[in-house]
């Protein structure tokens, strides 16, 4: 109801914030990057058919955010960094339903060209799921 038809509105000047907050570490407890990722969900199923316009943006995003959270060398406790991959796990397999398969053929490219067991793992979560 009235939350969809906010996030519709905003949804621009949303996902410039949310892609802001998936880009920058935010302490070992990575609460911000938590957070934003259960937005990001949220705001998938409420903006659904606004989605797949955005996936390369989103998808970019999601994937380097991975990317960081498994490189990351820094103080971040091994929980706080499986929860966030799960996230954005979760993110991938929404935006992959919404656009109808979509970050699927996306993917593809990424998985064979990707050497990052964790990463890979994830990608292909997404990849099996139906």
């Amino acid at each position: 109801g009235r939350l969809g038809i906010l996030i519709v509105r905003h949804l621009k000047r949303l996902e410039r914030v949310i892609l802001g907050y998936l880009e920058v570490c935010d302490g070992p407890e990575e609460e911000a990057r938590l957070g934003i990722l259960e937005t990001l969900q949220c705001t998938i199923e409420h903006a659904w058919p606004r989605m797949p316009c955005r996936l390369p943006v989103l998808l970019k995003a999601l994937l380097k955010m991975m990317w960081d959270v498994h490189t990351d060398q820094g103080p971040t406790p091994e929980p706080v960094k499986a929860a966030l991959l799960q996230g954005a796990t979760e993110c991938l397999i929404l935006l992959d339903r919404c656009s109808e398969g979509q970050v699927k053929v996306l993917l593809e490219g990424v998985y064979s060209s990707c050497e990052e067991n964790r990463v890979r793992e994830c990608i292909r979560k997404v990849q099996e799921n139906t």
